[in-house]
């Protein structure tokens, strides 16, 4: 039986926004186990245009990912949720091999089973180029900025 991932669903707004900062928090540790423990066994995500199932592709997806995408910080904001699933807006900022500075900008839903564990993730994402003076997320989100705070579009 699976252990439970609390905050579980239905969600309220303060159970939809403790997991959203929950997800910020661990994509930011950019540690690819981690990150996946938090889904179901036969996850299934669609990220871009790469499609995944299970927890094994979704590691070795985050593996390649964070091994590309350098210096990773992610902002994940609440968007709108009801029952088990949640919506999410989120940036983040990452350099490649190259030095060159990128803001991705994208949104997410998820879908909850009974156990609090994320079943279905699907990710529509931008990125843009940016430079490195123009950076605005540096590292996981400080405790002043917990509140809810969001960032700005552009």
């Amino acid at each position: 039986m699976p252990e439970d991932r609390p905050p579980l669903p239905p969600f309220t707004r303060a159970t939809a926004l403790a997991k959203v900062r929950a997800a910020e928090d661990a994509w930011n540790t950019r540690d690819p186990a981690a990150v996946a423990r938090a889904y179901t066994p036969d996850t299934v995500w669609r990220n871009r245009d790469t499609f995944l199932t299970g927890r094994a592709e979704v590691t070795a997806f985050l593996t390649a990912k964070w091994q590309r995408e350098r210096e990773y910080a992610l902002r994940k904001d609440l968007w709108a949720f009801e029952d088990d699933r949640i919506a999410v807006r989120f940036q983040y900022e990452w350099h490649d091999a190259d030095g060159q500075w990128w803001r991705s900008y994208g949104n997410e839903l998820w879908e909850f089973d009974p156990h609090g564990l994320m079943r279905r993730r699907e990710a529509s994402i931008d990125d843009v180029r940016i430079d490195a003076a123009d950076r605005r997320i540096h590292g996981p989100r400080p405790a002043d900025e917990r509140n809810g705070t969001e960032l700005p579009l552009r």
